[in-house]
């Protein structure tokens, strides 16, 4: 994302291949391995899972960017390369899980509102990254599928159910049995991401929407996700004391007194958090 706003210092982790910086409200997570169109390795999702666990703990971030350094790829799938050491059979498989499952697991339970900036290739890995971003805003020159047909591997029961989620069961269906990538006219028309601009467009789209989130009471918007992710679970798994303790937190909130006065006195709301 080359225009992101520098007011910060860029950071490196997993040897460079993951990389944050942080400006006004807004976090940047950028997947930096162009030579290999960001393919996500072991060692990024560590890294990944590092930089999330700062991003949830430093109050003046209010909303997360992920991209994709270059612009040939988002993130085109997991890193094939390490495939033979790390994925060569069932057995080897769950171990890799277990060991990406700390990053994986940091990114589902993270509490602030997540955009996925994309360009050129979102593929196998990388869509699922994207799909359990918040929000998705492609380039026009965005490809993006599954290949999991053409490497006969299945694709993770977590990721397929926010495939479903996001796209129905017969888009699903299609892009998972086909393996054909689509385009981003057609993922905007099925639901797979929120909004398609021209590529000269794609930073400013992303910088003024996370903005305007970034600037909303954050312990709504907070809310507001948890709520979300909470009703998209099956009844019997959904944790509604969760809920209602982050209503009556809001509504106890110094940010709610803040809102009502800022209302009153025709002024923009100073927002502390809490």
């Amino acid at each position: 994302m080359n225009d992101f706003p520098s007011g910060g210092i860029t950071r490196e982790y997993a040897a460079g291949k993951m990389l944050a910086a942080k400006d006004d409200g807004v976090g940047l997570i950028t997947f930096n391995q162009p030579e290999k169109r960001n393919a996500m390795s072991l060692e990024m999702w560590t890294g990944f899972g590092e930089i999330l666990d700062e991003f949830r703990e430093d109050d003046t971030v209010r909303v997360v960017i992920l991209t994709g350094a270059g612009q040939k790829a988002f993130v085109s799938g997991a890193d094939i390369s390490q495939f033979e050491k790390h994925r060569s059979n069932a057995d080897a498989q769950q171990e890799y899980d277990r060991l990406a499952g700390v990053g994986r697991a940091i990114y589902a339970a993270f509490p602030k509102p997540i955009i996925a900036r994309i360009r050129g290739f979102c593929l196998g890995g990388g869509l699922a990254i994207a799909m359990q971003a918040d929000l998705r805003i492609a380039a026009v020159d965005s490809e993006f599928g599954i290949p999991a047909a053409k490497l006969s591997v299945a694709y993770a029961p977590d990721s397929v159910k926010r495939l479903i989620d996001l796209v129905g069961p017969a888009h699903a269906r299609m892009i998972l049995y086909s393996a054909r990538r689509i385009d981003a006219t057609e993922a905007q028309r099925i639901g797979l991401i929120n909004k398609m601009v021209e590529d000269e467009d794609l930073d400013d789209e992303v910088l003024d929407l996370a903005r305007t989130i970034a600037d909303n009471a954050p312990l709504s918007v907070a809310a507001s996700k948890l709520t979300i992710n909470e009703m998209l679970k099956d009844e019997s798994q959904r944790d509604m004391p969760a809920i209602k303790r982050m209503a009556d937190l809001c509504f106890n909130s110094a940010d709610f007194k803040e809102g009502r006065t800022a209302f009153m006195e025709k002024r923009a709301p100073r927002w502390v958090g809490r």
